[in-house]
């Protein structure tokens, strides 16, 4: 009988720790994603270190500790599975508090997000920036369908050809009456709506795993197992 529930428990356990590799894939992938899509240019002073990174960053070490905690079901070893435990329970914690920051400082960051674009246009416009700015504006007022910070008229008049709806008219050109910080906004709360599930998903499957985990732990201890290698 305690074999059987031994085996019923390993294998539950390596089910729980898929799922959790399986989330740390979907989260790997969704980062992927907005390095190539428009969320990888709303923000020109995150050039260095963008959301996506985190994300990628976020899905790496989920997929490490779900196979870790495979692992140690397998083997039956008491330190692997105390270690995923904890392991998991931190990286929960750290979710939890990333999407309740996001959640309470979420007019902060628009705010920031308009005086960063602001900026920035400011500068390019005076022509004492870098050609990274420039070209920051154009990919981001070409991909977004957008024009300025808030409409063409944060231009001033040297209003690029990239603020021009296509196809586009030399000599009578229309532009975007959108502005850029608007579409970002969107897009960014898309986006804290698309994270705030894969929070909540994340940690349910967080928590299956850490009681798995310490369910079969107690197991292997009360059957005098050891550190089973």
């Amino acid at each position: 009988m305690a074999q059987a529930c031994l085996k019923c428990l390993k294998i539950t356990m390596c089910v729980a720790n898929f799922l959790c590799f399986l989330s740390g894939i979907g989260v790997l992938g969704l980062g992927s994603y907005m390095i190539v899509s428009e969320a990888a240019i709303i923000a020109p002073s995150l050039a260095g270190l963008e959301l996506a990174h985190l994300l990628i960053i976020t899905g790496i070490i989920i997929t490490c500790v779900s196979f870790l905690g495979f692992l140690g079901a397998l083997r039956e070893n008491r330190c692997l599975l105390l270690t995923f435990f904890l392991m998991l329970f931190i990286l929960m914690l750290a979710e939890l508090t990333a999407a309740c920051l996001l959640l309470l400082y979420e007019n902060d960051i628009s705010t920031w997000l308009e005086e960063d674009l602001t900026a920035t246009l400011k500068k390019t416009i005076e022509k004492t920036d870098n050609s990274t700015s420039i070209n920051f504006w154009d990919v981001t007022q070409e991909k977004m369908e957008c024009c300025g910070v808030k409409n063409e008229s944060d231009w001033k008049g040297k209003i690029p050809k990239s603020c021009c709806i296509r196809p586009c008219n030399p000599d009578a050109p229309t532009y975007y009456k959108t502005g850029c910080f608007e579409k970002a906004k969107v897009l960014f709360e898309d986006y804290f709506l698309t994270s705030g599930i894969v929070v909540i998903v994340l940690c349910i499957v967080e928590v299956l795993g850490m009681c798995f985990a310490m369910t079969l732990f107690c197991h292997i201890s009360r059957s005098g197992l050891g550190y089973k290698l």
